[in-house]
């Protein structure tokens, strides 16, 4: 379970203090499907950086299953189980598509486990297996080895920052269905954030996040047509419902 207590985050600039998390709690049972959506700006991905230790939090509390990560480094809370896809996934030159699924998996993957898991999100494994991390390869095609990667972790909580964020239509749809079948077969807790309609849909609960807070919360079924008549319309709002 993830429970976040009162969670603050601030920056400063020529103007003073800005708040961009200004007290969200939240509880995530485990074995959710949740997406996190609401608008530009609003503290979406700040908020998925907190829970991954990439920022640290003005004040507040993270606590993962009884345990007080608040001020735990990204690698302690990796250890504990919690994994985290960047919106631009770094790239490594040298290093190959193999080598990076075996430290995912913390032992040496035989090429025919690197292929199984590259071919769970759509990658022909026998091109890319051996391929390196580098600029030779498209945001589409490093979004899904980053999801193969973290399929090889094995997370208990994986942690998805607007997946969708500069790749193709192409690349988008079988994103879209490797995340289906991450809902079927997944005992863990996914959170993505996300703006994409086919996203939201495959949520168990959404959460929107606006101006830093909790602005509303509920199942996929109470949530997403609110949110598709909000944006059809500037006179439907969530906040009226």
């Amino acid at each position: 379970m993830l429970e976040i207590k009162n969670l603050k985050f601030e920056v400063s600039d020529a103007k003073g203090k800005l708040d961009i998390i200004n007290g969200v709690d939240l509880v995530i049972p485990d074995g959710k499907f949740i997406v996190i959506t609401g608008p530009n700006g609003g503290g979406k991905s700040t908020l998925a950086r907190l829970i991954m230790g990439l920022e640290q939090p003005t004040s507040g509390s993270i606590i993962y299953n009884g345990t007080d990560i608040t001020n735990m480094s990204v690698t302690e809370r990796a250890n504990l189980g919690i994994g985290y896809a960047f919106q631009q996934p770094p790239r490594f030159k040298g290093l190959t598509v193999s080598k990076m699924l075996s430290l995912a998996a913390g032992k040496t993957l035989a090429e025919k486990e690197c292929c199984a898991y590259l071919g769970k999100v759509g990658l022909c494994s026998n091109e890319y297996v051996k391929r390196e991390l580098d600029a030779s390869l498209s945001g589409g095609e490093m979004k899904r080895i980053e999801i193969a990667t973290l399929m090889a972790r094995k997370p208990e909580l994986a942690i998805f920052d607007e997946p969708e964020a500069g790749i193709d239509l192409w690349s988008f749809a079988m994103l879209v269905e490797t995340f289906k079948n991450m809902q079927k077969s997944s005992k863990g807790t996914t959170i993505i954030i996300s703006h994409q309609e086919r996203i939201m849909s495959l949520a168990d609960e959404m959460i929107v996040i606006a101006d830093g807070k909790v602005k509303s919360r509920g199942e996929k079924s109470e949530m997403l047509p609110k949110l598709m008549c909000e944006f059809s319309s500037p006179c439907c709002s969530i906040s009226k419902n």
